[in-house]
């Protein structure tokens, strides 16, 4: 790795680092500089503003969030539903991982960057947005799967992705209020709950 690959990566690095476990806020470029090991001067090479070192960052925490949770959970070799608990064990592993070393459960760094700067940054906002919305992809082709192997009944799939991302963030933003990561493991069953609703729903508009 050469010296300007290796100072873009440290400096993605310690976005990763610092962002996920205080804010956006209360991390300014001199601490990120400091962090990585390189001057201001290189920070400003690559990034012209914090804001476009934080969208990079997200990228790559999406591409990592995407090897370590989302590809392995939901594998095609998985039956269908069983992607969903897949995907809320690799989600209280993660969170275990992250108390274990730091003391705090820190949630999820896509939650927890819309929660401080949807209303603030436009740019960012639909950076993240975007990346919730490949999320969503992940649970609307499960859905269809377990539709085609009998384990659900028709329902409005789109509708019910979006119920269930948004479920699993709530489900990460509570485990972070309460600096435990058993609550992921807790609540995971609502999302068969959810879906036994969903069926119902639709069973009674059939009728």
């Amino acid at each position: 790795m050469n010296q300007a690959v290796d100072t873009k990566e440290r400096l993605l690095n310690s976005a990763l680092d610092l962002f996920h476990a205080r804010s956006y806020a209360n991390v300014g470029v001199q601490e990120l500089c400091e962090h990585a090991g390189v001057k201001k001067g290189s920070f400003y090479h690559f990034f012209p503003s914090k804001r476009d070192l934080t969208i990079a960052a997200l990228d790559r925490q999406w591409e990592i969030a995407k090897r370590m949770v989302w590809e392995p959970a939901f594998s095609k070799q998985l039956p269908a539903l069983k992607r969903l608990e897949r995907c809320f064990d690799l989600f209280y592993e993660h969170q275990c991982g992250a108390k274990a070393k730091t003391g705090q459960v820190p949630g999820c760094p896509f939650g927890n960057l819309a929660l401080e700067l949807s209303t603030q940054d436009e740019a960012i906002r639909r950076k993240v947005d975007e990346i919730l919305r490949e999320c969503t992809r992940y649970v609307e082709r499960m859905l269809r799967d377990a539709i085609t192997a009998g384990e659900l009944s028709e329902l409005d799939v789109a509708a019910t992705a979006e119920e269930m991302v948004a479920y699993m963030e709530g489900v990460m933003l509570m485990a972070k209020t309460r600096n435990d990561p058993k609550v992921i493991r807790k609540l995971r069953h609502g999302l068969p709950r959810l879906l036994q609703t969903e069926r119902g729903v639709m069973a009674k508009a059939r009728s």
